[in-house]
């Protein structure tokens, strides 16, 4: 197939090109960097994707069987009109899937969702939430008006290697340094995980599926763990146990804090209100098979360890956030 991937440079979407250049597919990544690295085997389109007129100019003539929109950008955030300029951009009569990259935050809140569940209103506070939501709203609407093969994606937080956000080495450098973990409240507070590469599969079992087109599918591992769970799973893919200490979430805040920092207390993005969602559907219609989250963390771990991609960690504000708490910091 001829395949366009947007944003196919990170992460998801750069183990999604190298997986289908492997599988023998026509690839092209529309990206805006022009001194970015491609997978081997891609051709590299340069444009902003939130910029409509310049992405309807750079696809001007192409062809794709198969589209794959990735990007989010997290600096200015991706609407659901530039999503939809893109997606018309993209529309041919032979166009066959457009697979929307969303998240399970397209809910807005609430535990155990499935895909028949409304999605969070426009109006949601939350930015990222309202993006996602409305976005989908808008391809699914171009589904039903013309039979726009729109498939979407819910995947809560991604963990693997090649993770550009501090999140899995964020516990890592701390566990490596024999320091104790900051856990806000009572580290009862739920998360649901998915690999990258479960992430990767079912993208390319959406091409393979005749029934996807006009679906959503969330895609995870089946059971929601707590912040401790999640903090020890952490620990066990480094051979160490951690040492967690609990910290109100109201000292954190009060102190600066903030879940995408620049004063991180529990990785990037990571400490939110709990979303969690079941994934039958993905497994019946797409074969969807978590991978054992054990291993699949050593091999992010194995990954973190060659890599080192992040810089040495501050510890200071922790040390704050400790000191308010009248704990100890220990080695680090």
């Amino acid at each position: 197939m001829r395949i366009l991937i947007i944003g196919g440079t990170l992460f998801i979407g750069r183990r999604l090109a190298e997986t289908l250049v492997r599988k023998g597919h026509d690839l092209t990544i529309l990206h805006r960097n022009p001194q970015s690295q491609l997978p081997a085997g891609a051709r590299g389109i340069v444009a902003d994707r939130n910029d409509a007129a310049a992405v309807a100019r750079a696809l001007a003539g192409q062809r794709f069987d198969a589209v794959f929109d990735n990007v989010y950008d997290w600096e200015r955030g991706t609407t659901a009109a530039q999503v939809q300029a893109t997606a018309r951009a993209c529309a041919h009569p032979n166009l066959e899937r457009y697979v929307f990259m969303s998240s399970v935050a397209a809910y807005g809140e609430g535990l155990d969702h499935d895909e028949s569940d409304l999605l969070a209103p426009p109006d949601h506070p939350e930015a990222y939430v309202r993006n996602k939501a409305e976005s989908e709203r808008a391809l699914f609407s171009m589904h039903r008006q013309s039979g726009f093969p729109a498939v979407t994606l819910r995947p809560p937080f991604v963990y693997g290697p090649g993770n550009p956000f501090y999140r899995e080495a964020f516990f890592w450098d701390r566990i490596e340094a024999g320091r104790p973990i900051i856990v806000p409240d009572d580290g009862s507070r739920l998360m649901q995980f998915v690999y990258v590469d479960d992430v990767v599969s079912c993208c390319v079992r959406v091409l393979e599926e005749a029934q996807a087109t006009g679906q959503a599918f969330n895609v995870a591992h089946e059971r929601p763990i707590s912040q401790d769970e999640a903090v020890q799973a952490f620990a066990r893919a480094a051979g160490r146990r951690a040492r967690i200490v609990h910290v109100p979430r109201r000292i954190m805040v009060e102190a600066g804090g903030h879940p995408m920092g620049p004063k991180l207390y529990f990785a990037m993005y990571y400490d939110l209100p709990p979303i969690t969602m079941r994934v039958d559907k993905a497994k019946r219609m797409l074969g969807f098979t978590p991978s054992n989250f054990d291993e699949a963390l050593r091999r992010t771990f194995e990954w973190w360890r060659r890599a080192q991609p992040f810089p040495p960690p501050d510890y200071s504000f922790e040390d704050e956030l400790l000191s308010r708490a009248n704990l100890a910091p220990g080695p680090g």
